[in-house]
């Protein structure tokens, strides 16, 4: 008998096919004009940190706010050319959200090994706000 959990396959069904970045590779494809998409939920970006520059959109708005044809997109989601890099705490989540992009038909999403953990430990650029960044909205420009 499989004692592999649901939940395990189904991680491994969502990376299948996606070529996950290492964190020094995000941060380099932002550089180039990606957009890393941070969906951890603000207790955890209080506690431990942002990446400057990273779209915050909390995970149960992902979808709505990246699909480029949906009424509740933020203004850069124009194009399923966008490449999108999506990073929660460990890794983990993000597989599961890269995957749903992609069934939406942004074929560039992905995520970061190890998420914001390894971000850190990596010492690439992280912020320590007074406010953490308030997660976008629908119309939300980055600066808002």
């Amino acid at each position: 008998m499989d004692q592999t959990s649901d939940v395990a396959r189904l991680l491994d069904q969502s990376r299948a096919g996606i070529r996950r970045l290492r964190p020094a590779d995000a941060w380099k494809a932002a550089q180039r004009g990606a957009f890393i998409v941070d969906t951890r939920p603000e207790f955890q970006r209080r506690a431990t940190g942002e990446i400057p520059g990273a779209v915050v959109i909390e995970r149960n708005h992902l979808e709505w706010r990246l699909d480029p044809r949906c009424d509740s997109r933020i203004p850069e989601a124009v194009s399923h050319e966008i490449q999108w890099i999506v990073i929660c705490a460990e890794g983990y989540s993000s597989s599961l959200a890269a995957a749903s992009l992609r069934q939406l038909g942004l074929h560039r999403a992905t995520d970061v090994v190890g998420g914001f953990d390894a971000w850190r430990e990596d010492g690439l650029p992280t912020a320590r706000p007074a406010r953490p960044t308030t997660a976008r909205g629908p119309g939300q420009a980055g600066d808002e």
